[in-house]
This record gives structure tokens, C-alpha cells and sequence, in this order.
């Protein structure tokens, strides 16, 4: 028998857009009451997954993107477009959809 390996899809973002995993909320409260996932807010913070390479200025210069992968970040909270990539779901935003980064 052969054993096949499953392809990860690798996710390259464009210009200034970031590709992030919002981070869990706990789901049971300090008083023992778990929340339904419809009772659960979305998360505005975040793992940053993958970066793209920076803005163009009209100039022609390229602007460095200010986060890097593996940083959290607090995002808006509506902001970006949620996809499901190998199973796993994520959000493309662009940069200025990043309100901080927490250290």
C-alpha cells in the first residue's frame, strides 16, 4: 500500500494584505456558564499567518509592511475576507484593517 500525503495549499497575499487566524475565545465563563457559538463574538485579535511584501507608493517605492508573521495583532472587527483554506479558517485583510500589535 501507498500512503498519500496530503498537499497544504500555501497562501502568498498580495501587496499590502495579511493573512491572520483569529485566536480563540474561551468559551466557558468565570461562572461555569459555557457560551453557544451563536452567543460568541467574533475576535478582534489575532496570529498573523502570512505577510505580503508591502505597498507601492505612486513613486514606485516600496512601503515594508509594519507586522510579521507570528505576531498577534487587534484587527476591526468586521474588517477583511473570511476563507476556509485546508479546513482551517482565516481572514485577508489589508494592513490598515490593523489597529495594533500586542506584545
Amino acid at each position: 500500500m501507498t500512503q498519500q500525503t496530503a498537499k497544504k495549499t500555501v497562501l502568498k497575499p498580495l501587496s499590502n494584505r495579511v493573512v491572520v487566524r483569529r485566536l480563540e475565545q474561551e468559551e466557558v465563563l468565570k461562572g461555569g456558564i459555557i457560551l453557544p457559538d451563536t452567543a460568541k463574538k467574533k475576535q478582534e485579535s489575532a496570529c498573523v499567518v502570512a505577510v505580503g511584501s508591502g505597498k507601492i507608493t505612486q513613486e514606485g517605492k516600496l512601503l515594508p509592511m509594519s507586522v510579521a508573521v507570528g505576531d498577534t495583532v487587534l484587527m476591526d472587527k468586521y474588517a477583511g475576507q473570511e476563507v476556509t483554506i485546508d479546513g482551517e479558517d482565516l481572514v485577508i485583510l489589508k494592513e490598515d484593517d490593523i489597529v495594533a500589535i500586542i506584545n
